[in-house]
């Protein structure tokens, strides 16, 4: 699916990515908003699908209006013109770039005992159909403090599943998302914190192992990073 940008009389092709079809407008919104191009849903003034040209690509292709008075810079994000269905981060300066779009450090976050941890993925499982059906999704899921269930989105790439989650928030005016914790279903990856830290979300848990730098830009920003969280424990990286 190829994301464009529509600003004044100008649209910029910012992305191409491998996805699951399936709430489009979620991934998105969710990129752009991961990316630090918008903040909330007063931003966007439409997204629609492209319909000329060849039928096949007519749902493959989402733009994005902004609003007039939101500032956009192409260039910032060139690199990312092409991705893949796995997570796109390298280099000392995509780093730095990282690190220069998320916001301040998290304050306060929800204090929660081990049992509501460990109840989280088989919630999250239960929800899961599409990867009932295949076995070869990944999923973001979004919980309330009481451990309900909020939002779930799937995806063949880690980082969709996890923008498509962001968009939804972002579109129900649900941003910044700071009395949840979001689970995914594999890796804890930089670029997944990042997402989360760009949501506002305090907490992230993970099925699997986090990287060594994503434990990194958690502890810098207050973030609480939860890893193995699967077979009645887990380990808890940052934020005891």
């Amino acid at each position: 699916m190829e994301i464009r940008v529509e600003t004044g009389d100008r649209t910029y092709p910012v992305c191409i990515t491998m996805r699951t079809p399936g709430h489009d407008f979620d991934l998105a919104a969710g990129f752009l908003c991961t990316e630090g191009v918008i903040r909330d849903r007063q931003a966007l003034e439409r997204i629609f699908y492209c319909t000329a040209g060849r039928q096949p690509q007519h749902y493959n292709i989402v733009t994005v209006r902004l609003r007039p008075s939101v500032p956009f810079d192409p260039v910032r994000l060139s690199r990312y013109f092409y991705t893949t269905s796995s997570c796109g981060i390298c280099g000392k300066a995509s780093l730095e770039q990282v690190r220069a779009v998320c916001p301040p450090p998290l304050g306060a976050k929800p204090q929660l005992s081990d049992g509501y941890l460990l109840a989280l993925p088989e919630v999250m499982r239960g929800q899961q159909s599409n990867f009932a059906r295949t076995g070869g999704l990944h999923a973001a899921a979004l919980f309330d403090p009481a451990g309900n269930l909020v939002a779930l989105r799937e995806d063949v790439g880690r980082h969709n599943a996890m923008d498509k989650l962001v968009g939804a928030l972002l579109l129900s005016d649900r941003l910044p998302a700071a009395e949840s914790v979001v689970l995914v279903s594999g890796r804890a990856s930089f670029e997944l914190v990042q997402k989360a830290l760009m949501a506002g979300i305090p907490i992230l848990a993970a099925l699997s192992a986090p990287s060594s730098l994503a434990i990194d830009l958690a502890r810098e920003f207050g973030m609480t990073l939860v890893g193995f969280l699967r077979d009645g424990r887990f380990n808890l990286y940052t934020g005891e």
